[in-house]
C-alpha cells in the first residue's frame, strides 16, 4: 500500500501582497542608488543656496551692508537683545560664511547647527507664520547635523565626518 502524501493546497498570493512585494523591491533599488553621501550633498547645496542667496540681498559688492538692510533690521525684524546694526552684520556674514562651509563640506555639522539656530531666531522673532518653510529647512539641517557631510566633503578628507 502506497502512502499518500498530502500537500497543502497552493494559496494564490493576494494582489495586495504582490503590490507590497513590488514596492519593497523598488524601495530596495532606490536605497541602493540613493545613499547617504548623495542625500547629504543635496541637503548641503539646498540649504547653502537658500541662505547664500538671502545673504546676497543684504549686501552690495562683496560684503558691504546696504542701507536697506539696516532699515529692515531696525523696523521690520526687531530682533531682541541685539542692536539692529549688529544683527544686520551677523545675519549677512553668517548667510555667506556658513553656506560656503556647507558647499565645501567643511565643519558641516557646525555650519548646519549655526544655520538651524538662525532659522529658529527667524521663526520665533521675525516670521512666525512661515513655519512650514522653516520646518523644511530644519529637516535638511537636522539630517546634516545627525549624519554628517558624507563622502563628497572636506570633512571626510580630514577625517572629521
Amino acid at each position: 500500500m502506497e502512502s499518500e502524501v498530502k500537500h497543502a493546497p497552493l494559496v494564490a498570493e493576494s494582489p495586495l501582497l504582490r503590490l507590497r512585494s513590488r514596492w519593497n523591491r523598488v524601495a530596495a533599488v532606490a536605497s541602493g542608488l540613493i545613499g547617504h553621501s548623495f542625500l547629504a550633498l543635496v541637503c548641503r547645496f539646498a540649504i547653502a543656496a537658500i541662505f547664500f542667496l538671502s545673504g546676497r540681498t543684504k549686501v552690495s559688492g562683496l560684503l558691504t551692508i546696504t542701507p536697506g538692510t539696516y532699515e529692515l533690521f531696525r523696523n521690520d525684524y526687531r530682533i531682541p537683545l541685539i542692536p539692529p546694526e549688529i544683527a544686520a552684520h551677523i545675519a549677512a556674514y553668517s548667510e555667506h560664511f556658513f553656506p560656503v562651509l556647507l558647499v565645501l563640506g567643511l565643519a558641516t555639522r557646525g555650519a548646519a547647527l549655526a544655520l538651524l539656530g538662525m532659522t529658529t531666531v527667524i521663526e520665533v522673532f521675525v516670521y512666525p507664520d512661515a513655519w512650514p518653510t522653516h520646518l523644511s529647512w530644519a529637516g535638511l539641517m537636522l539630517y546634516l547635523i545627525a549624519r554628517g557631510a558624507g563622502r563628497f566633503s572636506l570633512d571626510r578628507q580630514f577625517g572629521i565626518d
